[in-house]
């Protein structure tokens, strides 16, 4: 039997098309983009085509679309490049909140704002915050949080920032393809990834607005401009061109995926009042409607997300940059204290969801807290 697959937010199941623009390019447009012969140029080709389609996806001009290997490489690339302080709170993905706690190791500073616990970075926060410090470089906000689907005030945050003298980068991972592109439009600096838009893994782009500085990272060779160096791939750069080509209707498809979500959100806390397990929601600020965090409590998310595998289901507690550690997520600790994160799973639906996929898990569920309650009433542990 299949599984269903509530796991969006880590990957996304390639397009057929993809598949095939990558295995074409990859069978006939093999050689160096930076080759200056033909068979080079049609490569170097599929890397413009590609540029096209992300900036029309996400905003801005093909020129300044960097190619990186995916969104971790952006996001380090964007904090990288700041030159002063760096603000920025824990709810932010590992590749961004790791690069800043690098960052202050070597030197730079960083202020860490306090996230509320409906899962938002209150503007009211950052602009306390930005009163008291000087130097400002940098703003890092995402435009949707990859653990719970909160939708964070850009808008507000890039007018302070923006009269502080700073920059924002906004990791916009999550939203690109699922969300209207006016999300993330204050962004000096944008971050996608081409795996979260159905397409190959291997490949992301950080988007900036026209003049903004991109210090490199690596030293090398002068391909993206000498900003990103090292040979490109252009099946890796045919694919995403496809999937960005796909994502532009994404915000229509994924708008029926809210009723999905509210059903399966609210059904599993019905069970879990009907067998005396506490349900509760992580992340009650507006949310984009393919992403609920709950805690199952005295549960622990790990566990949980084992349990219900083995009945089919997929699912995760945390990010997927932070799975196989036995650390509890990140973000809702940030937001809601150890034993809330201990107990959190995420389900991020797609745009092949189905009601039955909803109906199997609801059903898998019910057969787990059933094992539960009959191998041991009075302990909310997995046996």
């Amino acid at each position: 039997m299949d599984s269903v697959y509530f796991d969006w937010n880590a990957t996304t199941p390639p397009l057929p098309e993809v598949l095939d623009a990558v295995h074409r390019t990859a069978s006939e447009t093999w050689a160096n983009p930076a080759s200056v012969h033909r068979p080079g140029q049609l490569a170097r080709a599929e890397l413009d085509r590609a540029r096209g389609a992300i900036a029309a996806l996400v905003g801005g001009h093909a020129r300044d679309v960097l190619l990186t290997s995916g969104g971790t490489e952006a996001n380090n690339l964007a904090l990288r490049s700041a030159r002063g302080t760096i603000v920025l709170s824990r709810l932010e993905h590992p590749s961004v909140v790791r690069v800043a706690e690098a960052l202050e190791r070597e030197g730079t500073r960083v202020a860490w704002l306090q996230p509320g616990a409906d899962g938002r970075v209150s503007p009211e926060c950052l602009a306390a915050r930005l009163a008291e410090l000087s130097e400002v470089a940098l703003v890092s906000l995402q435009a949707v949080n990859h653990e719970t689907g909160v939708i964070q005030p850009l808008h507000e945050v890039a007018k302070l920032a923006r009269a502080a003298g700073a920059r924002v980068h906004c990791d916009a991972v999550q939203a690109v393809g699922r969300l209207p592109r006016e999300h993330w439009a204050a962004a000096d600096f944008v971050t996608v990834a081409a795996h979260k838009l159905r397409g190959p893994k291997g490949i992301g782009a950080l988007v900036t607005r026209p003049g903004v500085e991109v210090r490199p990272v690596l030293r090398g060779g002068d391909q993206e401009r000498g900003l990103r160096p090292g040979t490109q791939d252009a099946a890796l750069a045919a694919g995403f061109r496809v999937a960005a080509e796909h994502a532009i209707e994404g915000p229509r498809r994924y708008e029926r995926l809210g009723a999905l979500r509210d059903r399966l959100e609210a059904e599993l806390i019905a069970l879990g009042v009907r067998v005396g397990v506490t349900v509760e929601r992580n992340g009650t600020a507006q949310r984009a409607s393919h992403v609920t965090n709950l805690s199952f409590g005295g549960w622990r998310g790990p566990e949980l997300c084992a349990a219900l595998d083995l009945e089919g289901i997929a699912f995760s507690s945390g990010s997927a940059c932070s799975a196989g550690t036995a650390e509890p997520s990140a973000v809702i600790r940030a937001m809601l204290g150890e034993g809330r994160a201990r107990s959190a799973v995420r389900f991020s639906l797609g745009e092949l969801t189905t009601e039955a996929d909803v109906g199997r898990a609801l059903a898998a569920f019910a057969r787990v807290f059933a094992r539960l309650a009959s191998s041991n009433p009075h302990q909310g542990s997995l046996p």
